[in-house]
């Protein structure tokens, strides 16, 4: 027998938080010590099997694809901890990892098991869903019952020490250990079940060796050496150790902490493990028997066409019925008689859609289109390339007309390079599990899934997660992560090019690299850190894709479901579809809910039916609003520099929205194109052709965009009217040309440059224009895309232009659950005029609706109030009319209204006020009222009848007791009690009077933070609204505290340097100014504290101070004379703050000045500083 060995009980990174091997590496050391196969073997689930595989195929190594299977003690359906120790046993003992009972507290025990064959590796895949679907309990569990059904092609073991034989064994349970394995042994057929021997220098596997050995000679079992491998190679020891510490969240020097102990748990050498079981040589050998066993699997993961077919009427085919819709299309879209370009477009289209099969494809689309629409679920114009298809077009898949909007089908399907098509579908976001919904009903479920997506531990949360578990306070993790070059949308500097020269950001991390060399503690971090970036932390679900199959799914691949009973593929979707699954994006866009809420309050408010579709493209007052920059809410249009940009800009057509959005991106931005085209746009810039000789040729491609390159469609056109290229072939050029491989480049500039030659091109004109598109190529946007989502924006711009109460009202309600969002809304309905009305019990609905050009709040957006409760109040309102008072508004309202906690919700809320009263004497009877009522609501609601109340019949007697006539609270506890029901302040706001204060000294409002949130230092004021304070790790005391504008709110975090200085002046109500570091996570913008100022808005109790703006440069000598001067001539009592304008504005406080306020003293300063020096 050969002295190799083949691993056959190996984790992956696939073992989320437990395995650290990534497949490229383990089969590389495989190959290096010349092995002729492994296995992987993860925990509970086979979600790497495909990626596995196709790496093998870089490898001369033999893939073995098995997993390490939970096992419920008894039945995968029993839900309670079951334990096989007799007598008492140690409270924790089972709930330790190599406790003595059955593992994870009673509730699972272990077994490897590894795919024989194809039918096998199915049948694991079967096995692995049901566990999930049938036995979750902390973990997907299978049972004997399960396995005994699907043990067809399966090789099994006794597993690890925590398999069911070696628990038994360690219990001193020798006849069950022994039964077990016989029963395992008839389950998957002589000859299938192994003795799984280990050895680690642990004690848990050598006190039960003996026995192992006495059941594998009693019941005839071949042995099985295994070592259990979680990493690859033996100096990941201490990085795998870190990644065990962030999967149970403890730091490394807890000594009660879950931890590999023994060694070895890398790939040892054949020699090392035949050395381990010198005395059991046929264990090893039994290996490599194992591994000749073993089938190929290609058959399982081959490319089949699995796209479901749609169910077509007797006699016809896909092709056939698709024809006959594209017809009916034809006629709803362009009448009776179309232009000839359209049926020349269908067939262009159809030629390489119908040989490829993909007529289904589309049908299926539409049908879900189709049933969106039927079902008044609003559905997206079009996003992707899909959108360049005509046949979509006409199957009301798309609302654009590719051919008025000159978008290209070969962008979508290039007839040269055929990819299955990918259509991308929006709808409603509050709908969209519908629609996700009838795509499973009418499919089946065992035909649908969503799809698995693997979040990995990148750079910065690498570093995060490396200085926790070693202990580090968490200022130490935030330090380093700030040094760190900035991400990049999205896409960071990995830790381990930090110090790689030839990095392309590498001048970004001097930083860093001083941090590194400097300090150990950062060194420490970052080494442990450098062992786990990468590594897969969990699974989540895609937010968009959905899988569709002809074939059940669960006999394809694997499959998990999560609690909520959604099925979710085991592969990420493009190892789906390149085994021949159907993918199709179905996503959530709020924007189109918007649309929706807006439509149906304007139809309430004004009576008018608006058709979205049919809106003219034309209509200038939207076109006033982009060109003004006033599209905060608009969709893809509302951030600060978009705003700047479309004011530079100053859109007229829909071409402009549609290149806006293709160029307000990092690579047309640091070109500088998206300038160039405003400056062009307007006649600031000459519009200057590529080269003289190619003006003329481009003018049809170019001239829309004033001869700048904008589109990747534009290349394609450029390729064919110029070089000669078919469309397909243009698509290919574009796609190699970003792709920017020297060797492809230098082939397709040859077919290029002759192209263009034979069209009587110079070579200098081709080169000019090489040198365009090369570069543009890297970061070319699809228009197909920007034309669809640039409808999208053009609505929502025109809802806001031309109904501007609505449209604001449906914003609010799309951020009801985000008072930060809120907040910045409700500062833009103040700067447009449109009043906000506080919630009204008589007025209200449940979501937030207009009255005339007024909003009214929504009674739903009340904290502690329901959609259910408010939607009866309001029916019952209906029939009953609005209540003229407190008492009866509680007649009236339906018994579930006639809570407590919810009716002083509405008081403080101030959902009362419109009938007069005071909220503070409404909170003194609010609960007496209540009580006096409900009684006799229940006996209502049960068909009694008060004892000495109505008779039948007869209607329930109103109360007549009164509000007693007291003063209401004052401004701020009646504000505090509003922002405490509501999350903000919407009738009136503390900070009103002292305006002109906040905005003199703070460089950027707290709205506009959010709005554009980016790394750098900033100035914000405002008053404290909350204050909590927190302990580290080192007993030192931090805060958050959160600051608040007239417009927003924002957590601001004091580490304890910073907290120490100001800790006696963080109290609520205080109105302060904070210097500090902006930070972006999660979607969560914050501010790291550096400084924080109390401001005296009233130095001499009653007036705030005088706050002057002054350019920087203009601070000379002699002005300061100037200034003393007229501050002498106006002496009083206000003290005097002097904001210097610069690029990081500063406020300063001249601690000796004091003026009185007047006429004379303004008109001196204007006169000596400008008309604008006063805040």
């Amino acid at each position: 027998m050969s002295s190799s060995f083949v691993h056959l009980h190996v984790h992956t990174e696939y073992s989320m938080l437990d395995g650290a091997a990534k497949n490229g590496l383990l089969l590389a050391e495989a190959a290096r010590q010349q092995m002729p196969a492994i296995a992987m073997t993860d925990h509970g689930n086979m979600f790497g099997a495909y990626e596995f595989f196709q790496t093998a195929k870089k490898h001369p190594v033999k893939p073995i694809i098995g997993i390490e299977a939970y096992l419920a003690p008894s039945s995968r359906r029993c839900r309670v901890q079951e334990y096989w120790a007799t007598g008492k046993r140690e409270a924790d003992d089972p709930d330790v990892e190599g406790g003595k009972d059955v593992g994870g507290g009673g509730r699972y025990t272990h077994m490897t098991m590894i795919a024989r064959n194809v039918t096998g590796l199915h049948n694991l895949f079967r096995l692995s869903t049901l566990a999930s679907y049938e036995g979750y309990y902390m973990k997907p569990r299978m049972d004997r019952e399960l396995i005994a059904q699907y043990a067809e092609g399966i090789i099994g073991t006794t597993g690890c020490p925590g398999g069911e034989v070696q628990t038994r064994l360690r219990l001193g349970q020798y006849d069950e250990a022994l039964a077990a394995a016989a029963a395992f042994r008839d389950i998957l057929g002589e000859g299938n079940y192994y003795v799984e021997l280990m050895d680690h220098g642990l004690d848990i596997e050598r006190n039960v060796r003996a026995d192992l050995l006495k059941i594998a000679t009693t019941l005839r079992l071949p042995l099985l050496a295994t070592n259990d491998s979680h990493y690859v190679t033996a100096d990941q020891a201490d990085a795998h150790d870190a990644l065990l510490c962030i999967g149970v969240g403890r730091v490394k020097d807890d000594p009660h902490r879950f931890r590999f102990r023994g060694e070895g748990y890398h790939v040892r050498s054949a020699e090392q493990m035949r050395h381990l079981f010198r005395d059991l040589p046929e264990a090893c050998d039994n290996t490599l028997l194992v591994a000749e066993q073993i089938e190929p699997y290609d058959e399982a993961f081959a490319h089949v066409d699995r796209m479901p077919q749609f169910d077509v009427p007797p006699g016809e085919t896909q092709e056939s019925w698709l024809r006959k819709e594209l017809d009916r299309g034809v006629r709803l879209r362009y009448g009776d008689n179309p232009p000839p370009e359209v049926a020349e477009r269908i067939e262009t289209e159809l030629r390489v859609i119908e040989p490829m099969g993909f007529a289904s494809y589309f049908l299926i689309v539409s049908d879900i289109c189709r049933y969106a629409r039927e079902n008044h679920i609003p559905v997206g114009p079009g996003r992707g390339s899909a959108t360049g298809s005509m046949v979509a077009y006409l199957t009301r898949i798309t609302e654009l007309d590719p051919l008025e909007h000159g978008l290209l089908f070969e962008r979508f399907l290039n007839p040269e390079r055929i990819n299955p098509p990918d259509i991308d579908l929006d709808f409603d976001d509050r709908q969209r599990d519908k629609m996700v919904r009838y795509v499973s009903d009418k499919y089946g479920e065992e035909y649908t899934a969503q799809v698995n997506t693997f979040s990995t531990i990148k750079a910065k949360a690498a570093v995060k997660d490396a200085s926790r578990i070693l202990g580090y306070p968490f200022a130490m993790g935030e330090r380093i992560v700030k040094a760190m070059p900035a991400d990049v949308m999205g896409k960071g500097v990995p830790l381990a090019d930090l110090h790689n020269k030839e990095h392309p950001r590498y001048h970004e991390g001097s930083e860093i690299r001083q941090l590194y060399a400097e300090d150990p503690d950062v060194k420490k971090v970052i080494d442990t850190g450098l062992g786990i970036e990468g590594l897969i932390r969990g699974t989540g679900v895609h937010a968009a894709a959905v899988i569709l199959s002809s074939t059940p799914l669960m006999d394809l691949i694997p499959l998990h479901m999560r609690n909520d009973g959604v099925k979710i593929t085991g592969f990420s979707y493009p190892q789906c579809e390149e085994m021949g699954l159907m993918k199709m994006d179905m996503l959530g866009l709020r924007n189109l809910g918007i649309i929706d809420h807006a439509l149906h309050v304007i139809r309430a408010n004004r009576g008018t039916e608006i058709d979205i579709l049919g809106l003219p493209l034309d209509d200038q007052p939207t076109y006033q609003l982009l060109a003004a920059g006033d599209t905060l809410g608009v969709f893809q249009l509302d951030g600060g520099p978009m705003r700047s940009l479309l004011r530079l800009m100053a859109p007229t057509r829909f071409e402009d929205i549609a290149a806006v959005l293709a160029l307000y991106r990092p690579g047309p931005m640091a070109a500088n194109a998206h300038i160039n085209y405003a400056e062009r746009k307007n006649g600031r810039q000459p519009i200057t052709p590529i080269h003289p000789e190619l003006e003329q040729p481009l003018d049809p491609i170019l001239g829309t965009t004033y001869h700048l390159l904008v589109y990747q469609e534009q290349i394609m056109a450029i390729a064919r009217q110029l070089a000669g290229y078919t469309l397909g072939g243009a698509d290919l050029l574009r796609r190699a040309m970003g792709k920017k491989k020297a060797e492809i480049l230098e082939k397709e500039f040859e077919t290029f440059r002759s192209g263009m030659r034979s069209n009587g091109y110079s070579d200098e004109s081709i080169q000019a224009l090489w040198d365009v598109m090369l570069p543009f190529s890297g970061y070319a946007f699809n228009k197909s895309h920007t034309a669809g989502y640039g409808l999208v924006s053009y609505w929502t711009a025109y809802l806001k232009a031309n109904y501007p109460a609505e449209y604001m009202a449906a914003l609010l309600q799309s951020v009801a659950d985000d008072k930060d969002k809120s907040a910045v809304y409700l500062a833009e309905c103040r700067r447009m005029g449109i009043q906000v009305l506080p919630p009204d019990v008589n007025e209200s609905e449940s979501m937030f609706t207009t009255v005339g050009d007024a909003i009214r709040y929504g009674l739903a957006a009340i904290r502690n109030v329901g959609t259910a409760v408010v939607d009866k109040l309001v029916d019952r309102r209906r029939e009953a009319g609005p209540a003229e008072s407190f008492y009866d508004f509680l007649d009236q309202a339906p018994l579930e209204v006639c809570n407590k906690r919810l009716v002083e919700s509405l008081i403080k809320a101030g959902a009362f006020d419109s009938m007069g009263h005071p909220r503070r004497a409404l909170m003194e009877v609010f609960e007496s009222a209540v009580d006096n009522v409900i009684d006799l609501k229940r006996n209502q609601a049960f068909g009694q009848d008060d004892l000495f109340g109505a008779g039948a019949g007869d209607q329930p007697q109103p109360t007549s007791a009164t509000v007693p006539d007291l003063p209401d609270w004052d401004k701020r506890t009646k504000l505090a009690f509003e922002r405490e029901m509501l999350g903000l302040y919407v009738s009136d706001h503390p900070l009103n009077g002292i305006d002109h204060i906040i905005a003199g000294l703070r460089d950027i409002s707290i709205s506009q933070l959010l709005l554009d949130p980016h790394d750098q230092v900033v100035t914000i004021a405002g008053m404290i609204t909350s204050v909590v304070r927190k302990q580290n790790r080192n007993g030192e005391f931090w805060a958050i505290v959160t600051v608040e504008d007239l417009d927003a709110s924002v957590e601001v975090l004091l580490f304890p340097k910073s907290y120490n200085q100001v800790a006696m002046s963080l109290a609520t109500d205080t109105v302060v100014t904070v210097t500090g570091r902006v930070r972006q996570k999660d979607e969560r913008v914050e501010i790291t504290g550096q400084s924080v100022t109390v401001v005296n808005t009233a130095a001499d109790g009653s007036s705030p101070p005088l706050v002057l703006s002054v350019p920087r440069s203009q601070i000379t000598s002699s002005l300061v004379e100037n200034l003393q001067e007229v501050f002498a001539a106006h002496p009083g009592q206000q003290e005097v703050w002097l904001r210097l304008i610069t690029d990081q504005p500063k406020t300063l406080r001249l601690p000796t000045v004091r003026v009185a306020m007047s006429g004379a003293l303004m008109a001196d300063l204007k006169a000596l500083l400008g008309p604008s020096c006063v805040a």
